[in-house]
């Protein structure tokens, strides 16, 4: 039986890296995978990448994507045996419930990859639909400066200091957000 999968963390924790991982062991046995990204990260060019230099072509999704017909279609074109989304943190809640359909009904297995909070410590609406009905949670582990688990997603300004106000989507990497642990993240506000 076919499963919704979350692999969720804080940034920097590998998960595209993990994703491409498993994109390779399914090719490595000669099934057909199809990945998608987010169209919103514009630096993705339609490549899920790594930042140790992993990367793979992927299809782009937005949030008027009906992920549901098109990997059905895709699937009827030639058999799919997983589908993996990376950003998923920026998938709306219905294309939440189309991957468990696609896992339910059409019985490929649907792995999806994000960050589960935003700089302010609130979950996205991908993750937390994806929190709330996947069938396997799985954390991946991000390691503050401290030694300690992070998982909070700092973001900083050009100067390097802490951002408290903005929109939740900020589209950035290391220039922008830090991995701290709950304390070091709560010290950064202030708190």
């Amino acid at each position: 039986m076919a499963k919704l999968y979350f692999y969720y963390s804080s940034m920097n924790a590998g998960k595209s890296t993990t994703l491409l991982q498993a994109d390779f062991n399914y090719r490595e046995r000669g099934m057909n995978t199809m990945l998608w990204t987010a169209a919103l990260d514009t630096r993705s060019r339609g490549m899920v990448s790594s930042r140790i230099g992993l990367e793979a072509d992927a299809h782009l999704y937005a949030r008027d994507t009906d992920l549901y017909s098109a990997i059905s279609v895709a699937h009827e074109n030639a058999a799919l045996d997983c589908v993996l989304i990376d950003e998923a943190q920026f998938l709306t809640k219905d294309q939440v419930w189309q991957l468990a359909k696609i896992a339910d009904t059409v019985g490929i297995p649907v792995l999806c990859y994000g960050i589960r909070t935003d700089f302010q410590g609130e979950l996205f609406p991908g993750s937390a639909a994806l929190l709330g009905i996947a069938d396997a949670l799985v954390e991946l582990k991000a390691v503050c400066h401290c030694g300690r688990k992070s998982s909070m997603n700092l973001r900083v300004d050009a100067s390097g200091k802490p951002v408290e106000e903005g929109a939740q989507t900020e589209i950035g990497g290391n220039d922008r957000y830090l991995a701290l642990c709950r304390k070091h993240f709560s010290e950064a506000l202030g708190g």
